[in-house]
This record gives C-alpha cells, sequence and structure tokens, in this order.
C-alpha cells in the first residue's frame, strides 16, 4: 500500500504515559505505531509534561500527538494500538489509572463513528489541553468534523486551569 494512495486517510493519535519512563514510554509506542501494518506515522508534535485530568494523586504526564497515514478501518487501528498498550504492559482496570502508555484515536479522517468501544472524533478531545496544544501544533487549522471549529480555536477556547502543559525539551 503506497502512503500516496488517495484511499488513504490521516489519523491522529494521542500517545500518553505517567508511569516508568515516561517519554521513551512515549517513544516506542511511537516507533510501534509506525509498524502497524497499512500505516505510516507522518509527524509527531513536540512532547509535553501535562498535569493529569480528572483524578488525584497520579504523577504527571508525557503527551504527544502523532499524525499517520492508514489505509485500514478505524476499528483495525484501534486494535493495532490496543495491542501496543497491552504489549508495553497497559492493564486496563479501571477509568483514568496510572498506565505506561495510552493511544487514543483522536481523529480519523473526517470520519465521524459512533460505536460502543470506538468513538470517532474522541468524545472529549475538545475540553483537554494535553491533546489541543500538541494538536493545534501540528495542524492548528485542521477543522473538527464535528464542531467545525479549528484546533487553535478550540485550544483558546478551554480554560487553562487544572490543564496546566509543559514543553518538554528533548535532548
Amino acid at each position: 500500500m503506497k502512503v500516496n494512495d488517495p484511499n488513504m486517510k490521516t489519523a491522529y493519535i494521542a500517545v500518553g504515559s505517567n508511569l516508568g519512563d515516561k517519554l521513551n514510554n512515549c517513544f516506542k509506542a511511537i516507533g510501534l505505531a509506525d509498524k502497524i501494518s497499512g500505516c505510516s506515522v507522518e509527524k509527531k508534535s513536540g512532547f509535553y509534561r501535562t498535569e493529569p485530568v480528572g483524578v488525584e494523586d497520579q504523577d504527571w504526564y508525557v503527551n504527544a500527538v502523532i499524525s499517520m497515514r492508514t489505509g485500514i478501518q478505524a476499528r483495525d487501528l484501534l486494535k493495532g494500538l490496543l495491542a501496543i498498550e497491552a504489549g508495553m504492559g497497559r492493564i486496563r482496570d479501571k477509568k483514568w489509572e496510572s498506565r505506561p502508555i495510552d493511544l487514543d484515536i483522536l481523529l480519523f479522517g473526517q470520519d465521524v463513528i459512533n460505536e460502543k468501544d470506538l468513538t470517532i472524533p474522541h468524545p472529549r478531545m475538545h475540553l483537554r489541553r494535553f491533546v489541543l496544544v500538541p494538536m493545534a501544533e501540528l495542524v492548528p487549522d485542521l477543522i473538527h468534523p464535528v464542531l467545525n471549529e479549528t484546533m487553535a480555536e478550540l485550544l483558546d477556547g478551554i480554560s487553562g486551569e487544572g490543564q496546566m502543559v509543559i514543553p518538554l525539551v528533548e535532548v
């Protein structure tokens, strides 16, 4: 499958970790995502140290966003990402617990999918600075397919209170 195939879509994936060597966990997951059959990582945002949202008593995260060209279905991409998480030691016991890696499909082309275990666009992406800061870095003018606002506009519209995002300097 050629990366320039017109049938391919661009997917945006949130990458995060708050256990172990967080930055290296993110790099490893991005490398593994690039090996999913029918997919190719195109770009990645910078990495950010981010305050946990919705929970207390957790270490801060390292977060980024990657864009991927893909010719596979969203459900197959999800299966590949879940396999990476499991292979890196993620156990899904309860919502929003600490994790060595978290990979979420944010957008899949302009598709809108609303199924039991797959919702695209990600239903909370427009509320989270740790998603919108790297999204606005990568594609500030990309329009959210449901909310009809750009990533930059969405970022401008949310409060930073309780959602600190600090750029990491890569060495």
